[in-house]
């Protein structure tokens, strides 16, 4: 039957469809792909609805329960909204990928066995890089080259943690796994780098602000998610993820109040709320599991409407840097609402989404005795309302005019966001809706007394201190610069290490080039040395001493040849 038909099949069909197309014809292709997919998601049945038997082993291709089918839902919403803000363009290379990267994500997240996961972790990487090259620019190569490697790097470690969990367990299973083995090790290890875990953070902050406009809105709907995903199918309850992620919502803030490209500020900002996930998933429990994964749909849509705000604003003036930005409200004024939306939602205020998901995983937090953690988090959503619900929409729309008399976004461009802030609203009034998809039990509500005035507060003394910082010129300015991040260490060390072994590697060269030379001297000698009927070559020779010389002759040049390159 159609409804047990894998997704991933339908967008990579539908990405097939793209590329052969032109015009209304493409552009119904991208928008009947992820309704046609969604229909067939909305009537399948759980359980193992694909297996394949390949040699001696069986990969479930096609796994359904309710935490795949909430993250399926969510991934076919995205790429709707996606989509339709990316209809404007006439560049095939962007349509293509977007659908396969999509494609590629819901693979992932309906698979059921670690190589099936392995095939479409590789693919992600494969397909999303293309979102970033397709804005043509050197900076853009540069960010999708070292994006590319650090992607294809996570799988390679996934796979090599794939093979150690079979032979310790005998099994393939992309189930919940235990820290027993250095397999665990290695899959967490891979989800860690896709989750942007601190230090393994920076192909995220470097590439995603490189991408096009439209690439960045479907770069920031994915890769983590799918991260988030597996962490919360194979690790949940791991203690260890609760500090990790406590550590994720609070570095970036730091860098997020000093970054001046605005998208750069909402890709840190990015890796604020995958921490509140990754603790959620830590504690473990099935509040903060819902809360993870709930924080995770909205994430997706709050963060895609920013994103595509900041895209429409790039797409203008040709600028992203908060110190060129100002006054566009005048001009965008549709934009500037949308965006006042997704700040508002990303800030946890009620009556939007993200104060309907956000707040379980605190609550969680304080029930299992972490109040120091808590105020971790406390001062993490302190910090988002600056950066991400002050920040983005002040300096882009409302600071300093800086002159700009643009037109307003595309129609399908404020077509999209208006899908995803419509969503934004709707989820944080009406909850229900969501929490009825959540995978666990849940007893929550929400719009409690004391989590409303207790957000309020947080939320009217932070805009209180930011106006204070601001008016008391505390407050950094919007700068041209570069900041230098955790990846300063290891290029840093890593161009020193890269010398070192180019200096030993040179000198061994030199060596062997040296030792090779006297080798094939004293060969040629030897074998070219006649002194008559005595001579060396003037002797009957075996014929087996004849092949063995000729073979070490051949040997030594071919080794010899290798080493000269």
């Amino acid at each position: 039957m159609l409804t047990s038909l894998p997704p991933f099949i339908v967008f990579f069909i539908g990405a097939l469809l793209a590329a052969l197309t032109r015009g209304a014809v493409r552009k119904g292709i991208l928008i009947g792909t992820p309704v046609v997919g969604a229909i067939m998601l909305l009537n399948a049945t759980h359980g193992i609805a694909v297996q394949v038997e390949i040699l001696d082993y069986t990969l479930i291709v096609h796994r359904i329960d309710k935490l795949s089918l909430l993250f399926g839902y969510l991934f076919h919403i995205a790429a709707l909204i996606g989509v339709i803000y990316a209809l404007h363009l006439r560049d095939t290379i962007q349509h293509v990928a977007a659908l396969l990267y999509a494609g590629s994500a819901l693979g992932a997240v309906f698979a059921g066995d670690l190589i099936t996961l392995f095939i479409f972790w590789e693919l992600l990487a494969v397909t999303s890089v293309f979102l970033i090259w397709a804005r043509r620019t050197e900076r853009a190569y540069r960010a999708g080259f070292r994006y590319l490697i650090i992607q294809v790097l996570s799988g390679v470690i996934l796979m090599a943690g794939a093979a150690l969990n079979y032979y310790a367990t005998g099994s393939l299973a992309f189930e919940r796994f235990d820290l027993q083995h250095a397999g665990s090790w290695l899959i967490l290890l891979a989800f860690g780098i896709k989750c942007a875990f601190p230090f393994l953070h920076n192909w995220l902050t470097d590439a995603y602000p490189e991408a096009t406009p439209t690439g960045t809105v479907f770069l920031s709907a994915f890769t983590t998610k799918v991260a988030v995903y597996a962490l919360a199918r194979g690790f949940p309850g791991t203690e260890l993820l609760i500090y990790v992620g406590a550590v994720m919502t609070c570095f970036p803030i730091f860098y997020a109040v000093i970054e001046n490209d605005l998208r750069r500020v909402l890709a840190y900002s990015m890796i604020n709320q995958v921490g509140f996930m990754v603790c959620g998933i830590g504690i473990g429990t099935d509040l903060a599991l819902n809360g993870a994964v709930a924080h995770a749909f909205n994430d997706v849509i709050f963060k895609g409407v920013l994103m595509m705000s900041m895209g429409a604003v790039l797409l203008r003036t040709g600028t992203i840097n908060g110190s060129e930005l100002g006054g566009l409200y005048k001009s965008m004024p549709k934009t500037a609402g949308l965006c006042i939306v997704g700040a508002a939602s990303i800030s946890a205020f009620p009556l939007f989404s993200g104060f309907v998901s956000k707040s379980m995983v605190m609550v969680a937090m304080l029930e299992q005795g972490h109040p120091w953690l808590w105020l971790m988090l406390l001062f993490a959503s302190a910090g988002v309302f600056h950066h991400a619900g002050i920040k983005i929409p002040y300096f882009a729309f409302f600071a300093h005019d800086a002159g700009f008399r643009v037109r307003e976004a595309p129609g399908n461009m404020l077509l999209a966001m208006s899908l995803g802030a419509t969503l934004c609203i709707l989820i944080g009034v009406y909850p229900s809706a969501l929490y009825r998809l959540l995978p666990y039990s849940l007893d929550y509500v929400p719009y409690h007394a004391t989590h409303v005035i207790a957000q309020m507060q947080l939320l009217f003394f932070s805009a209180l201190a930011f106006t204070w910082l601001k008016l008391s010129g505390i407050y950094p300015p919007e700068l041209p610069s570069i900041n230098i991040d955790a990846e300063w260490l290891y290029r840093r060390g890593g161009r020193r290490a890269m010398c070192a072994l180019a200096a030993v590697f040179d000198s061994a060269d030199a060596q062997w080039r040296v030792t090779a030379n006297r080798g094939l001297q004293a060969l040629r000698s030897v074998a070219f040395r006649s002194h008559g009927p005595g001579g060396l070559l003037a002797d009957a020779w075996p014929t087996g001493r004849v092949v063995w010389l000729v073979i070490a002759t051949l040997g030594f040049v071919l080794i010899y040849n290798y080493i000269s390159r």
